[in-house]
């Protein structure tokens, strides 16, 4: 039986942050959930970056449903956590079901890939004091009144922690992510 990934997101992630890795990890042979508020079929959205525009535009993207409420996430099933960016981890960061699967995989030192604004869920649940990590260059403030040491960097790997800032490195940062995943969960 293949290992799990899950993937947790909701309305608004990015449509690339979401399906690149869903697609990239059952490629290398992972079984991947996607996780959600509610098992419904999600609204993605499109982020791209346009001349004149000081930060990115915001476009309706593809929709895809969720295979399970966060509810029923039961994270020992599950080797390793993609936390997609977009707006999604803006309102739920404040849901107390999500925080508690995002801890137990910290707590399990699992790994956990993050982009873009993913890490806004990571930094709500205390798990990036003391830590390396990047993001949307935006939220270089917000990494850092979360204790983290920030970096503009295509990808950045702290342990079992891997983050990248935005789909342009997809590559980098599924590269890494790969890297420690087969070392921990290996496929047969």
């Amino acid at each position: 039986m293949a290992a799990k990934v899950l993937i947790v997101t909701g309305d608004a992630a990015e449509s690339l942050e979401v399906l690149y890795p869903y697609q990239r990890l059952r490629e290398e042979g992972y079984e991947v959930h996607i996780a959600a508020p509610a098992r419904k079929k999600l609204r993605f959205v499109v982020h791209d970056f346009e001349p004149g525009f000081d930060t990115y535009t915001e476009k309706p993207g593809y929709t895809f449903p969720a295979d399970l409420a966060f509810s029923e996430v039961e994270p020992t099933r599950y080797a390793a956590l993609v936390i997609p960016g977009g707006r999604a981890p803006e309102y739920l960061r404040g849901d107390l079901e999500l925080r508690k699967i995002i801890k137990s995989f910290f707590d399990a030192d699992k790994p956990v890939a993050q982009i873009c604004h993913g890490p806004l869920l990571t930094a709500a649940i205390g798990e990036l004091a003391g830590r390396r990590v990047t993001a949307y260059p935006a939220l270089e403030i917000d990494m850092q009144t979360a204790g983290a040491t920030f970096q503009d960097a295509e990808v950045v790997v702290d342990g079992t922690m891997i983050s990248a800032r935005a789909w342009p490195d997809h590559s980098a940062w599924m590269r890494e992510f790969l890297k420690v995943l087969r070392t921990q969960a290996p496929l047969a």
